[in-house]
């Protein structure tokens, strides 16, 4: 008898992590073969039907879509009786694509580093028969909100959230029974009942460090860039202790993490607590201050978005050693060709403004100069050099200051930089910046565009190791060899972490920078 993947709802492939029996092994009804595992969700295909499993069609790391033979089990005999008349309705039923149902944990996906996620919105109620993509629950971090839809059709049997309610990565959502069809290859009475398991990453109970956006290259081994292979048991054990599995050294066969490396690793962390190891190092606290002595007052509740970036440009300033050098660039030729561009701009229904043209030529500098689009790895023994440039654009709001990243910057033209900056500037003035438009930064610029100032110190935007700050244009009388000349000067600021840049790479890279908006022709070669 063929073992297939049963009905994987709008999920293409999954791939194999665990592999339960071998070849000769005599199998109960629901022992499990194999499990597999999406992005969100880990499932165990078990034995339809007693008997000796003949062979294993599939490996660990293999790829398989619904009705891929994964194993082939001889089935043990056993006489059936026969009925003697058979009725209309029997002969319906079993044409019939016979069905199992299971109930199936529904959780917070992953969420990146988003922190401070609530429940906003509760869709459902329990009851309800939702189909594939119906929308459960709406989460809103700090910066953006996020849907997280059905991804089988079902019933809902509970709700475990409401609205205003915090959750994170791994926290229930809702259970669903949800129904299993035939598998493809076997009988209508032959049907396979996966064990479903959501299993979304969970928090660490390790002390917060920075994070590469990109594994190490591939000469430096990064645990937290390995696959994870652990079964749904010990997922579920995770899951409760709160324990990120990514940090966890699996001792089983090919690594694969088991309950007693869980156990380890959190008996492990709580004995460095106990010892002091998870300190912070204690800076001294400001002084409380009632400062109502001094006359009236009033106090206003801090948005999530400035709390959030209040803990973030806290936690970059005290790790990093900061360093910040201030230039200017002549971009009176680059204002001069933007002008130009008007007509055309408004037919193309853009705007362009000298921000596309600052990510442009810091795309050529961040080229030129890798470092400065890296990241320092969390042993600082290594540097995590990413072959892709994003350039994460600040954005104030009434919300407070966010973020949101151009992917693959380098690629993009003028007119197509000046579309995404304003499509992502409106979704952040409104809030519908996705999880993702927020991720993957490499390099930030902060502008002060018309607000004023000839130079600040901004904040490097961790793990990033780099910003470039950008003050108001100015019109300045420069010599020119014979006379002083009315010109258009940008007065630039660039921080950096001083533990990867040093005063020389700062400032080839500054020179360059300059010489790229001062004359735009370079920008073709």
């Amino acid at each position: 008898m063929d073992i297939s993947i049963p009905n994987l709802g709008d999920i293409d492939d999954v791939e194999v992590i665990e592999l339960c029996a071998a070849v000769g092994d005599t199998l109960e009804v629901d022992d499990p073969i194999i499990v597999i595992e999406s992005d969100k969700a880990s499932m165990e295909i078990p034995a339809p039907v007693a008997g000796v499993l003949e062979s294993l069609q599939v490996v660990i790391g293999d790829r398989v879509a619904e009705g891929h033979v994964i194993a082939i089990i001889q089935a043990r005999s056993a006489e059936q009786p026969q009925p003697e008349k058979e009725t209309e309705e029997e002969t319906e039923a079993e044409t019939k694509p016979q069905e199992d149902s299971q109930d199936l944990e529904v959780l917070v996906p992953d969420i990146g580093d988003a922190k401070d996620v609530v429940v906003i919105e509760v869709a459902v109620q329990v009851g309800d028969e939702i189909a594939v993509d119906d929308l459960l629950v709406v989460l809103e971090s700090d910066k953006a909100s996020m849907e997280i839809a059905a991804e089988y059709a079902g019933t809902v049997l509970a709700v475990a959230v409401s609205e205003g309610a915090e959750v994170e990565q791994g926290t229930l959502i809702a259970t669903l029974k949800v129904a299993m069809p035939e598998v493809a290859g076997g009988d209508a009475s032959e049907v396979v009942q996966p064990q479903a398991e959501v299993s979304a990453p969970q928090p660490d109970l390790s002390p917060p460090a920075s994070q590469p956006d990109q594994p190490v290259t591939p000469e430096v081994e990064v645990a937290a860039a390995a696959k994870v292979y652990a079964g749904p048991a010990v997922r579920r054990l995770a899951r409760e202790l709160g324990v990120q599995l990514v940090g966890i050294k699996g001792t089983g066969n090919r690594n694969r993490i088991t309950k007693d490396d869980v156990k380890t690793h959190v008996k492990a962390h709580m004995q460095g607590q106990a010892s002091g190891a998870a300190g912070t190092g204690g800076l001294p606290a400001v002084a409380v201050v009632d400062y109502a002595r001094f006359g009236p007052v009033e106090t206003i509740d801090l948005t999530r978005i400035q709390q959030r970036g209040a803990d973030n440009l806290h936690r970059s300033w005290v790790n990093l050693p900061h360093v910040t050098q201030h230039d200017e660039a002549d971009i009176s030729d680059l204002e001069d060709f933007r002008q130009s561009l008007k007509a055309e701009a408004e037919r193309k229904g853009v705007k362009v403004t000298p921000l596309a043209f600052l990510i442009k030529a810091c795309c050529h500098a961040l080229a030129e100069h890798p470092n400065l689009n890296a990241s320092l790895h969390e042993d600082r023994q290594h540097l995590v050099v990413k072959h892709y440039i994003n350039i994460g654009v600040a954005v104030d709001t009434p919300e407070g200051l966010v973020v949101p990243v151009i992917k693959d910057a380098d690629k993009k033209n003028i007119w197509q930089l000046s579309a995404e900056i304003a499509d992502l500037s409106e979704k952040a003035r409104i809030k519908k910046l996705a999880i993702d438009d927020l991720q993957g930064g490499t390099f930030s610029i902060s502008s002060l565009g018309a607000l004023g100032g000839t130079g600040f110190t901004p904040i490097v935007n961790a793990p990033e190791v780099a910003i470039l700050g950008v003050s108001k244009l100015q019109t300045k009388p420069v010599w020119d060899g014979s006379a002083f000349q009315p010109r258009k000067v940008l007065p630039l600021s660039l921080s950096y972490d001083h533990r990867v840049i040093n005063g020389a790479d700062g400032g080839r890279f500054m020179v360059f920078l300059t010489a790229i908006l001062s004359d735009i022709r370079r920008l073709a070669l």
